[in-house]
């Protein structure tokens, strides 16, 4: 199944897309898609409808991240291996995690606004897990049983804020508003049967700047699963991104490229639909916290 949420915010409704690309209405089956929606027992239920039965929906105005209720959104930093090489850096002995804030998450086609002061954001394709069942301590083996499914992520990153500033760590450039845009769709896992062969790509302004595959992650969707599972529990809604290939704007040649109000992003993963944002200066009335 693909679901997702449409409307304005703090209107949200859900829905998902059939077989054909037509968006199918499910306000009339559940009130929302929630971090209980992603339990197998809920989306059995799901997956057992007739979907010719529910009512065809107009395209959208906007469409919201895929679900709400995200508890958790970790991070994972270099784990495309020609990621790494582009950043000069070695390649890590174990994931390298950190957070983003769930206030960052936007729809997918939500403006991205830059922080005051920004001078070095930047733009990373990422595949998002959506955990569906409790994982503490999980075997690799059994890791993917606890993936609800899929979706694409922008981990826009504030790279001074990031890298340069006092503290050794990467929050300050991972968490502002707007960095994270999710969506369309929440891809259930069944419709991925194997997420490490997935193309991945995404434009700034119609030039192509990232084109890469997940079959180059350092670390599998498995084994991150795994991982993760020994320093935090993870929860039904929780959301994993999982690091990004080469043709990030820091490793751009001869110099370092960033994005400035009015570049467009467009960006997109095999299976998992596209997105599309346009970069703003710092305009509070343009942030959208509602998830």
């Amino acid at each position: 199944m693909k679901l997702m949420r449409h409307g304005a915010v703090g209107q949200e409704k859900p829905a998902l897309v059939d077989a054909q690309g037509r968006i199918r209405d499910l306000s009339g089956v559940l009130p929302d898609i929630s971090a209980q929606t992603l339990l197998p027992a809920s989306l059995a239920a799901l997956a057992a409808l007739d979907v010719e039965s529910l009512p065809l929906l107009p395209t959208p105005q906007r469409i919201a991240p895929p679900w709400r209720d995200v508890g958790k959104f970790v991070a994972v930093g270099l784990n495309y291996a020609d990621h790494a090489a582009e950043a000069n850096l070695p390649i890590p002995s174990e994931p390298v995690l950190f957070m983003k804030a769930t206030s960052c998450i936007v729809g997918c086609n939500d403006p991205v606004v830059l922080p005051q002061g920004s001078v070095k954001a930047d733009w990373e394709v990422e595949l998002g897990i959506v955990i569906g069942q409790v994982a503490r301590y999980v075997k690799k083996e059994d890791a993917l049983a606890c993936v609800a499914g899929y979706c694409v992520v922008n981990d826009v990153s504030e790279r001074e804020y990031q890298l340069e500033r006092v503290g050794g760590q990467w929050d300050k450039g991972k968490c502002c508003d707007t960095f994270g845009p999710v969506g369309p769709w929440l891809v259930t896992a069944d419709e991925i049967p194997d997420p490490q062969a997935l193309g991945m790509w995404l434009d700034v302004n119609g030039r192509r700047c990232q084109d890469g595959s997940t079959r180059t992650m350092i670390f599998g969707v498995a084994e991150l699963v795994s991982f993760i599972s020994r320093y935090m529990t993870l929860y039904p809604g929780d959301l994993i991104t999982t690091g990004t290939p080469p043709g990030v704007g820091m490793g751009r040649k001869p110099a370092p490229v960033y994005l400035k109000p009015g570049d467009r992003m467009r960006l997109g993963i095999a299976g998992l639909g596209e997105q599309e944002q346009t970069v703003h200066a710092w305009d509070p009335a343009l942030i959208r916290h509602n998830l």
